[in-house]
């Protein structure tokens, strides 16, 4: 695969269980910098890196939301200040069994701009997986930075085998090509997946998404899950406003890789004399008293391939969802 060279071995530490608001014409102008220049230097990226890293590993292990606020945004930050803040409820002596997650092999796919906010990619491989088997996989993560002043934050985060990373446009610098949210070129704008992707998963349409785990299969086990005594809701919003907006990349196959977000509500409703159950996380985020009703409000972040529309024009081209990561940000009891 053709892209930036890394800066080596770099070992760092990373969060588990996500950015950028991009105008309509993909740039933002500050201080009157129109020229098109790289979102990062290597050095750079390489340093916003390690910054998060650290600082997750420090919340990760105190379970303190406050020692990484400042390096997470959009859906990765908003899954990862949530599950801290549950945990820290809980167990309020902190992480016992922390064990610092390093990523090595950085790479970075950085892209080409002009204004502000700027952004990069760093596609990286991490000491959770098995290199070289079936469970070896790469760590995508998303910086953005809004401003000359601002810190770079995470948010985004993709786990996808190696295969799936596919080969970025990038010029005779190695500068990688942004998306325009808008983007015509592509079988769904970066701008209009969320909404797409929220409507498939309540009505079926737009029928623009390939089978799988995210989507086909996601709605099927919606259809037949029963329980006696039970109902169950669904409600899918789209989210693409602020921090939360769309990231994307061209690919040499004429396509893009684009991460997005979007927001999902799940209710229980239970027959009398029956009551839904509230786990440790639901009851550290809950408003309200269980009753006979439970609801459920999670963000995710999705990444996905989108084909060109060229290249689908008569292939039945479809949006491939190569990983979804969910996380419960609140809950409330009725």
């Amino acid at each position: 695969m053709t892209r930036v060279p890394g800066v080596g071995r770099l070992t760092a530490a990373l969060a588990t269980a996500t950015v950028l608001c991009l105008t309509a014409s993909g740039c933002v102008t500050v201080h009157g910098e129109l020229e098109v220049l790289p979102g990062a230097t290597e050095a750079e990226a390489a340093q916003a890196l390690k910054d998060f890293t650290d600082a997750y590993n420090a919340a990760d292990k105190a379970y303190d939301p406050a020692l990484d606020a400042d390096r997470v945004t959009g859906s990765l930050g908003a899954i990862n200040q949530a599950g801290l803040k549950a945990r820290q409820t809980y167990s309020p002596d902190g992480n016992k069994a922390h064990k610092p997650l390093e990523l090595t092999d950085a790479t970075y796919i950085i892209p080409k701009k002009a204004g502000w906010p700027r952004w990069f990619l760093a596609d990286t491989d991490s000491n959770r997986d098995e290199d070289g088997g079936k469970l070896d996989n790469r760590w995508l993560v998303t910086f953005v930075r809004s401003g000359p002043d601002a810190l770079w934050k995470a948010s985004y985060l993709a786990v996808v085998p190696p295969s799936q990373v596919p080969e970025f446009t990038l010029d005779k610098d190695g500068l990688a090509t942004p998306v325009e949210p808008r983007s015509k070129e592509l079988v769904v704008s970066p701008a209009d997946l969320s909404t797409a992707y929220t409507e498939y998963l309540q009505k079926g349409t737009p029928d623009v998404f390939a089978p799988g785990t995210a989507t086909s299969a996601w709605r099927d086990t919606r259809r037949t899950t029963r329980r006696a005594g039970f109902s169950y809701q669904y409600v899918d919003q789209p989210l693409t406003g602020g921090t939360f907006g769309p990231l994307g990349l061209r690919t040499e196959d004429g396509g893009a890789l684009v991460f997005f977000s979007s927001k999902h509500f799940e209710r229980q409703v239970t027959a009398q004399g029956l009551k839904p159950e509230v786990n440790a996380d639901v009851k550290a985020l809950m408003t309200g008293e269980v009753t006979n009703s439970l609801t459920k409000e999670r963000v995710s972040s999705q990444l996905v391939h989108v084909p060109g529309r060229e290249q689908a024009s008569g292939s039945g081209g479809r949006v491939r969802v190569l990983n979804r990561l969910p996380g419960l940000v609140a809950a409330k009891g009725e």
